[in-house]
């Protein structure tokens, strides 16, 4: 399958080309290049040019999105809004028939939720608060489905929680973890994150329930203040890495450059 990547150059794009390279053809697109250690196709593109965007998914079979941007106002308004609005046209405009775009769990999940309920899952009402990052993210999600519905185009939405190398549980900065102040820690692993993407990309029409379907990407949390049943149920997505086995140390390794690696 070819599958065009915008924004693959950040945090998440390595893991998920390290997932794919072997199985599908991918052009990898960024305003930075990539590393030394990418061996394929890359094309300097911004993820709000909507002509380039088209164009360079010419020929495509699939198109993720994994652009992102926080601080700043108008630049997250462009890269996280109308970087899915400019996905969205040239899926449209190529006739490609699925595209994956990614978030935070809090453009679904806002603050409301994440302090006062339990259980949360992809499926529920949205209310992203009016954090900038959270908000813009939540308008690119929106931009998606009235495009889903209008024109038929599979959307898969996965939204992370709380990423971390199995290796670094240190807290913020670098420090030490803060203990029993944050009832919701680290819990998804940098690898497991990548195979998510692999599993959206490869998933069967007949198991999504409609054309627009949102994931939870996290691995199994004891407190259950969010599920990744459906992720698990749909996808066929299963985590490598849990919280009891990171803070008990049975999947640390070595820190080395193959980490994280094309």
């Amino acid at each position: 399958m070819k599958i065009l990547i915008l924004g693959g150059n950040g945090y998440l794009g390595p893991w998920a080309v390290k997932a794919m390279k072997d199985r599908h053809d991918i052009l990898l697109t960024d305003i930075n290049e990539p590393s030394a250690d990418y061996k394929g196709d890359y094309q300097k593109l911004s993820v709000d040019d909507i002509d380039g965007v088209v164009k360079a998914a010419e020929d495509m079979d699939m198109i993720i999105n994994m652009s992102v941007l926080r601080p700043h106002r108008k630049l997250a308004f462009d890269v996280n809004t109308m970087g899915n609005y400019a996905m969205m046209v040239a899926a449209r405009e190529n006739r490609i028939k699925r595209v994956i775009t990614t978030g935070p769990h809090y453009q679904m999940a806002g603050q409301q939720y994440e302090e006062w309920d339990y259980d949360l899952n992809p499926d529920m009402p949205p209310a992203p608060g009016t954090r900038l990052y959270a908000h813009t993210k939540a308008l690119g999600q929106e931009v998606c489905r009235v495009f889903s519905e209008r024109h038929g185009i599979q959307v898969l939405t996965l939204l992370y929680y709380n990423m971390r190398h199995s290796w670094d549980l240190s807290g913020p900065g670098g420090g030490d973890p803060v203990h029993h102040e944050d009832m919701t820690p680290y819990t998804t692993e940098w690898e497991d994150c990548g195979t998510a993407i692999r599993a959206a990309v490869e998933v069967p029409e007949e198991r999504l329930a409609s054309r627009c379907e949102t994931f939870f990407i996290l691995s199994d949390i004891p407190h259950r203040k969010f599920t990744n049943e459906k992720t698990k149920r749909v996808l066929g997505w299963e985590p490598r890495y849990h919280v009891e086995a990171d803070w008990n140390k049975e999947f640390r390794t070595p820190r080395d450059s193959s980490h994280g690696a094309f």
